[in-house]
């Protein structure tokens, strides 16, 4: 069985961890995943450690972790490894792999100019300058 976390970096702004939840719920309705969590680094609740264990517990021995953040800083290249390192040595049974960041997806770039077009009436002028 595969579980999907959406592992963000969390807020103690509540309504800022729901949105992150109900990205991992939308992904949940549209995904072939048995299961689907948010999880956060600080802020927000569960951790990543409780979000893999209830996957672990609910049956799943496929993990994948797709950090929910737009750059690859030290959150994902020093804390992130640390704590799947950690969470590997504990479930030694369940692969659980991590994807890169969002930086780079090429849905990025058309969602930063879907905003921008919001104020520029999708004027096909996004790539002139001035």
């Amino acid at each position: 069985m595969k579980g999907l976390i959406v592992f963000a970096h969390g807020s103690s702004v509540p309504a800022a961890n729901d949105v992150v939840r109900a990205v991992a719920n939308k992904i949940r309705l549209r995904s072939g995943y048995d299961r689907v969590e948010a999880a956060f680094l600080e802020g927000g609740e569960p951790d990543l450690p409780h979000a893999v264990r209830s996957l672990v517990e609910s049956g799943m021995r496929q993990i994948v972790v797709v950090p929910y953040f737009l750059t690859p800083g030290l959150h994902l290249t020093r804390d992130l490894p640390g704590i799947v390192a950690e969470l590997r040595s504990i479930y030694q049974g369940v692969t659980i792999e991590v994807t890169e960041s969002l930086d780079g997806h090429p849905a990025l770039l058309e969602a930063v100019l879907d905003r921008a077009r919001q104020y520029h009436g999708g004027s096909g002028s996004e790539g002139q300058a001035g």
